[in-house]
């Protein structure tokens, strides 16, 4: 069978991140400079769809590496309702893996107007939205020609945290970030069959995580939603007590994303207790009693792991879709570029 090209872009990612991260060296170091000048007291985003996961990551990431606040900003306020933003002093991040969404580039602009530091995240350096802002860290991932965003979702994260690496002279994040290629060629090969045995006729499903590992739970039902139509839903590993787990009954998938971090405990007694309600409970990083192990890759720094995770559930995905009748590269209504207002 002639692999699909989500398959052959999964198999690409560490050799993407490696990429970026040797070529984007100057432009970090230009982009952080200015925010140490600025030393913002608000950092706002602006993304959809995997760029959203991507910027929700980084928003964990920021605030707790650098105590600062980081607030998503609806691209509507600028495209739709035409409302002026009050960012000076302040700093606004875009995410978009073409650049060209109308509404992202609106909103930047808008930020901008309202005398934000800009910068943007896209995978071409000449897009609308790299023109709009003042500052550009270009993904370096080549072409992605799979409608489901992998190792752009990727490298979108590899920046983000490169940058906070740089910005805050972070030398424990600097060092992980130069071993991640080895980490996710790792997990791209981890085998997670149990799962998507579990999961081949299933209708629905849950994704749970804390900390930066919810913006991985919100990728990992997207992925799930748009190549394998499954009806998926990610939540907080805390959130999810107060009102959804009330569904989860007899053999409910439920994939809990542990990571070796100061939420891990929280997360396997959520795991324990939906496994006790009856749910088919899959974790990673921990064990949990009547839940299913997946492998991972351990030992690593707590703001990569998650992102490392992503890595071995897209694999996992891509085959899914395919078990499930679905071609992973072209999910159906759906187009690589999407451009809202």
């Amino acid at each position: 069978m002639t692999p699909s090209h989500m398959a052959r872009e999964v198999a690409e990612i560490p050799q993407a991140a490696a990429r970026f991260l040797d070529h984007a060296r100057p432009a970090l170091a230009d982009t952080a400079r200015a925010l140490r000048d600025r030393d913002p007291a608000v950092l706002a985003t602006v993304a959809r769809g995997s760029s959203d996961h991507a910027a929700t990551y980084l928003k964990y990431a920021v605030e707790l590496q650098a105590g600062l606040p980081v607030a998503s900003i609806g691209p509507s306020i600028a495209s739709v309702y035409r409302r002026p933003l009050r960012l000076a002093g302040g700093a606004c991040i875009g995410i978009s893996q073409s650049g060209q969404s109308p509404d992202i580039v609106d909103l930047m602009a808008a930020a901008v107007a309202g005398g934000a530091l800009s910068v943007a995240i896209t995978n071409h350096p000449d897009s609308p939205l790299a023109q709009a802002a003042t500052h550009c860290l270009p993904l370096e991932a080549g072409e992605e020609r799979s409608v489901a965003a992998t190792k752009t979702f990727v490298n979108s994260v590899v920046a983000g945290l490169a940058l906070l690496a740089e910005w805050q002279d972070d030398a424990p994040l600097r060092a992980a970030l130069d071993a991640l290629p080895e980490a996710l060629a790792q997990a791209v090969a981890l085998d997670w069959q149990p799962l998507s045995d579990r999961l081949q006729e299933a209708s629905h499903a849950f994704v749970l995580g804390r900390g930066p590992a919810i913006a991985i739970a919100a990728e990992a039902a997207l992925k799930l939603k748009e190549t394998c139509g499954l009806h998926a839903e990610a939540y907080s590993a805390a959130e999810v007590l107060h009102g959804p787990a009330a569904i989860v009954q007899a053999r409910f998938p439920v994939l809990v994303l542990g990571v070796e971090d100061a939420a891990l405990p929280h997360v396997r007694d959520t795991a324990a207790r939906l496994a006790a309600q009856g749910a088919d409970v899959f974790v990673t990083g921990t064990d949990a009693p009547g839940a299913t192990r997946l492998p991972h890759v351990a030992a690593l720094h707590p703001l990569v792991a998650p992102l490392v995770l992503i890595a071995a559930h897209y694999a996992c995905v891509e085959g899914l879709a395919r078990r499930r009748g679905f071609d992973p590269d072209t999910p159906p209504h759906l187009r690589k570029v999407t451009e809202t207002l």
